[in-house]
């Protein structure tokens, strides 16, 4: 059971969409503003929380960077009827685990949900799935058995990834996030380079484990290509 915080101005869509994940065995707050949002984070503590970008009072992506300011590990799902390009992806750069545009099927929004939750409760510090291993804490991989080589940048790379399975890690946001040993910035090329050289490293025909969403980054797939 997760707690969720539904921030929608339309009271029929929140009622509804607190009732279908109630139902679900989740247990829901409903705010229909900005202001009533921000007092409900303040006394209580979230799992998730859904957020309208268009609320009468503000703006969700300001809301959103004050949720992720806060809490960096407690997911946010926007749900908006903007389907702009751009506005999808600030909500990635702003740290979003997912962005549902209007009119969507209450039983697509569900499993989405569920699977932004999975990721947040998954530990980050490992991955197996049986041809590849990946272990960040002792800082080891390995691939159908054999040891790989992985460098420092490479393997921050792999924990943003994991963590975010299924979820678009723009590149903006990846270039914010990783920097070599040095303390440098990675610049986009850079960037694009030890991805191709990490892909090299660790995929194959059949497994092939992050893909390239163009105009925006990359996703871990978890080898379902």
């Amino acid at each position: 059971m997760a707690k969720i915080l539904v921030v929608e101005d339309d009271l029929a869509l929140s009622a509804g969409l607190c009732f279908a994940l109630d139902e679900a065995g989740h247990l829901t707050a409903a705010a229909y503003t900005c202001q009533k949002a921000r007092q409900l984070l303040k006394t209580d503590q979230f799992d998730l929380v859904i957020l309208d970008v268009n609320l009468p009072d503000g703006n969700g992506f300001d809301l959103c960077r004050e949720c992720k300011s806060s809490a960096p590990e407690r997911p946010v799902v926007f749900l908006t009827a903007n389907d702009l390009e751009r506005d999808e992806l600030n909500g990635f750069d702003l740290g979003a685990d997912d962005y549902i545009t209007k009119p969507f099927r209450i039983q697509v929004l569900k499993r989405r949900v569920e699977a932004v939750l999975r990721r947040g409760t998954a530990g980050s510090d490992c991955f197996d799935d049986g041809f590849l291993r990946l272990d960040f804490q002792a800082l080891t991989a390995a691939r159908n058995g054999e040891r790989l080589s992985i460098t420092p940048n490479e393997y921050k790379l792999l924990r943003l990834l994991t963590a975010n399975a299924g979820a678009v890690m723009t590149r903006r946001l990846l270039l914010e996030k990783l920097w070599d040993s040095g303390g440098n910035f990675i610049d986009d090329h850079t960037l694009t380079v030890t991805m191709n050289r990490l892909r090299a490293k660790i995929e194959d025909a059949g497994h092939p484990y992050i893909q390239t969403v163009r105009g925006m980054g990359y996703v871990w797939t978890g080898a379902q290509g």
